[in-house]
């Protein structure tokens, strides 16, 4: 226990008012802090109990739950408080620490958001079938380790520097092979990592180990998720949407994913 203002760690807890502590050099101006201080719930009106309740309901909704269906679920009087209590929750879950991801690992990215009109038209003739449509999209590279966790981050474009970057920053170098589809930029990845790409171009999905199954599952649940339960998310906070589903897929077999998630707030 240690004093957020003056870092001082001989502290005492005060009989008057549960829960709070005091330093001995902060004593004389009546600074005290709680338990909450450095968290998510600091300066906080709603209960405790009402905050675990909405992390409960983020975490067993594999594909997430709306800030609006917080709102109606809880009774709270604003959609503003369970926006902004859902936003801090995703930004709490974005601060888990990872390990670089071994053995076998995918790296593909994918394009989120905007409308229909944008990709190429489909056998009905709606443009809602096939191709990426990234026109006017937001780019989302991720890396996952096959039965293992996932790493996904926001990016401005697909370049080969930028993917350089994310594998270089996500991915071990003692991996056992790093599979990619044939996009251009994972070309000139660095050659002391054991990499192969399947061409997708050609209708190869497949071949031996090779494949990008893995990350595509875990873009597929991404997708369902904006498109079916936020139906649009900003470029602005997509991050905290792709931090919320990073972390229930790498939780995913965690009996106490729930303690895990307070932890991280």
């Amino acid at each position: 226990m240690r004093c957020p203002r003056c870092k001082n760690d001989k502290v005492y807890k005060l009989e008057h008012k549960e829960w709070h502590w005091q330093s001995t050099e902060c004593a004389d101006n009546g600074y005290r802090f709680s338990i909450l201080v450095g968290t998510i719930f600091e300066n906080t009106n709603k209960p405790l109990r009402e905050w675990f309740r909405v992390i409960h309901l983020m975490l067993t909704s594999k594909k997430g739950i709306s800030s609006l269906q917080v709102c109606r679920y809880m009774g709270f009087g604003s959609y503003k408080t369970a926006w902004l209590m859902c936003s801090k929750i995703r930004v709490a879950l974005g601060n888990v620490e990872f390990k670089k991801l071994v053995g076998y690992v995918e790296v593909d990215e994918t394009y989120v958001g905007e409308k229909a009109k944008n990709k190429h038209k489909g056998k009905s003739g709606r443009g809602d079938f096939g191709g990426t449509g990234g026109t006017g999209k937001f780019i989302v590279v991720g890396a996952v380790q096959r039965k293992g966790n996932v790493v996904a981050r926001v990016i401005e474009r697909t370049d080969a520097a930028t993917l350089n970057r994310f594998v270089h920053e996500t991915v071990s170098h003692h991996v056992s092979l790093l599979s990619t589809d044939d996009h251009s930029g994972y070309r000139k990845l660095d050659p002391s990592i054991p990499h192969d790409m399947v061409h997708h171009a050609d209708g190869e999905y497949v071949c031996g180990a090779i494949h990008t199954n893995t990350i595509e599952g875990f873009w597929s649940i991404v997708k369902r998720g904006i498109i079916g339960t936020f139906h649009k998310v900003s470029k602005k906070y997509l991050h905290l949407y792709v931090n919320e589903f990073e972390f229930r897929y790498n939780q995913r077999m965690n009996a106490d994913i729930f303690g895990a998630a307070i932890k991280a707030c």
